[in-house]
């Protein structure tokens, strides 16, 4: 993905109602019954990894949010929270232990270095308000990879719908 396009897809994203994206990611319901088999060592791996980057993200759009004063952070952040309430619906409906629970803004299992990775960015947001979004456009790109390898590792409908959905968001 070239940076215009990413900058376009975090604008667009900006811009879209908090209330169309939770739509997205509502319970897929009977079109995408879950499968009978178990969770693979990588099915858990990426429902964890994914449940924390999307607090990763929620975390340092918030603490941007709150720097810079930018009602636009803020509401990619209302995002980032309906992106990580999806993920928890399919740990709580596995079984998976939530790796964030009671966690405060900036605090992880660090089972996959967010918190280095978390310091790392929001001093780098904090730089200017063009830092802020420029970091935007990373944590969008990131996320988009991640999701691609996560969907390629499940043979669960609904887990790839999940992360689908949260990729085309």
């Amino acid at each position: 993905m070239t940076r215009n396009t990413a900058i376009v897809l975090l604008l667009a994203l900006m811009l879209l109602p908090t209330g169309v994206l939770a739509a997205a990611y509502e319970d897929p319901g009977p079109c995408c019954e879950i499968s009978a088999t178990a969770l693979t060592a990588d099915e858990i791996h990426w429902l964890t990894y994914m449940r924390e980057e999307e607090k990763l993200a929620r975390d340092v759009y918030l603490s941007l949010s709150n720097k810079w004063n930018m009602p636009v952070l803020a509401r990619i952040a209302a995002s980032e929270q309906i992106h990580m309430n999806a993920v928890k619906t399919l740990l709580v409906r596995y079984g998976v232990p939530d790796p964030v629970a009671g966690m405060a803004p900036g605090e992880f299992s660090d089972l996959y270095g967010f918190e280095d990775t978390y310091a790392e960015l929001t001093e780098q947001g904090s730089a200017s308000k063009a830092a802020a979004l420029g970091v935007g456009v990373h944590i969008e790109e990131t996320d988009i990879e991640d999701l691609n390898k996560a969907i390629a590792a499940t043979t669960h409908r609904d887990i790839r719908t999940v992360y689908t959905n949260l990729r085309n968001g």
